[in-house]
């Protein structure tokens, strides 16, 4: 069994966090290194202060999110053998030959073939800005079928659709030889996991969930690849994994009482609130993160909403304990199919000393996932 680790950056503040990440991506062994592409931040700006974050002393808003493409571009030459992805764009606010173009540009500046990872858009980075949103999973197929197209060769290309339209168009930039962007979609859901198996090359579901509940996903995304004509083992199963890490268990749990670990628990819908008998704050319907609208949310309104959260709810959406707790959860992802967790250093989120565990963490992890695939330290 093939392990690959990926590390992630919310591409948020100064490029030199991004930098100083990659580095240690890099001297740890990383595969791929993924940015977010956000417009507006997870975290609200009206309760953003040195009560909620230590980093608002450095940072006076959550807010300034950086461009994606730019940022892999400026990481590329510091890259060497790590994969540079996006984690995940939409096709939304991005055509999806711009896209197309942005991918085959950065594959002209990077050793490996770049990620371009593919979502049906949150809406704080569409609804604020007057983006067309309706059917966002029918833009989404659409979307993935143009790329496609557009990535195979130069054209021209015809394609007709009703949020898209291909007339003769050319690609004229063409990927290096065995550099050819992977695309990898961010599916949660039966449709878009059907979208991940028919046209994706790497699955990568943004909520961390149950190694069961993963198993019974992949196998959509892989019936999906097989009903299409494809390998199923093609689509690399890939996954966001927060991780809260600290000396002891102990230690680790007392991290998640920190305020933007415990916010987290309002990235979760309503269903995950009520697996654990209680309601969630913003509504019995709500889907969570990507319909949050975090900037609009007012100071009283958070901290109403943090008073709700239940300990249990908070508990989910991270793996927390010490490093071998942690290295033991990620191995019944593992177990359940799983070859490519991307290490979200959640902890570092609580004070600087938790970052800097957490950090020192990464290389412990990468390092024991790549050796351990093949040997009783992982399971597998």
């Amino acid at each position: 069994m093939k392990v690959r680790v990926g590390l992630v950056w919310d591409a948020v503040g100064r490029i030199e966090g991004g930098r100083q990440l990659l580095k240690l991506a890099r001297q740890a062994g990383a595969d791929t290194f993924l940015v977010f592409d956000h417009l507006i931040n997870v975290f609200p700006r009206q309760a953003w202060d040195t009560g909620f974050s230590y980093a608002a002393a450095d940072l006076p808003t959550p807010d300034r999110c950086l461009d994606f493409a730019t940022v892999l571009g400026n990481l590329a030459p510091q890259a060497g053998p790590v994969r540079l992805a996006v984690g995940v764009t939409d096709p939304h606010r991005r055509h999806p030959a711009v896209l197309a173009q942005t991918a085959l540009t950065l594959a002209q500046l990077t050793e490996r073939a770049p990620v371009l990872g593919i979502g049906a858009g949150a809406l704080e980075n569409l609804v604020p800005f007057g983006v067309e949103h309706d059917d966002q999973v029918g833009r989404v197929e659409e979307a993935l079928r143009v790329l496609r197209l557009l990535l195979s060769g130069e054209g021209p290309h015809d394609f007709e659709g009703r949020y898209f339209t291909l007339d003769r168009a050319i690609m004229g930039l063409p990927a290096p030889e065995g550099r050819t962007p992977l695309i990898w979609l961010g599916a949660n859901h039966r449709r878009m996991l059907t979208l991940a198996g028919r046209y994706a090359d790497g699955w990568l579901p943004s909520e961390l969930m149950s190694p069961d509940e993963y198993a019974r996903r992949l196998a959509v995304v892989r019936a999906a690849a097989a009903d299409a004509g494809r390998d199923p083992d093609a689509v690399l199963p890939a996954g966001g994994v927060p991780i809260v890490v600290a000396e002891t268990d102990a230690a680790a749990h007392a991290l998640l009482r920190a305020t933007p670990i415990r916010f987290l628990a309002l990235h979760a819908g309503a269903r995950a609130w009520r697996r654990h008998g209680a309601a969630h704050p913003f509504g019995e319907h709500y889907r969570g993160l990507v319909e949050l609208l975090p900037h609009l949310l007012t100071r009283q309104e958070v901290e109403r909403a943090l008073a709700a959260v239940p300990d249990e709810v908070v508990a989910d959406q991270v793996l927390a304990g010490s490093r071998e707790t942690v290295l033991k959860r990620i191995g019944e992802l593992l177990d359940a199919g799983m070859r490519h967790p991307m290490l979200i250093p959640a902890s570092a989120l609580a004070s600087p000393e938790a970052a800097g565990f957490t950090l020192e963490s990464v290389g412990w992890f990468t390092g024991r996932l790549r050796s351990g695939a093949d040997s009783e330290e992982v399971p597998a």
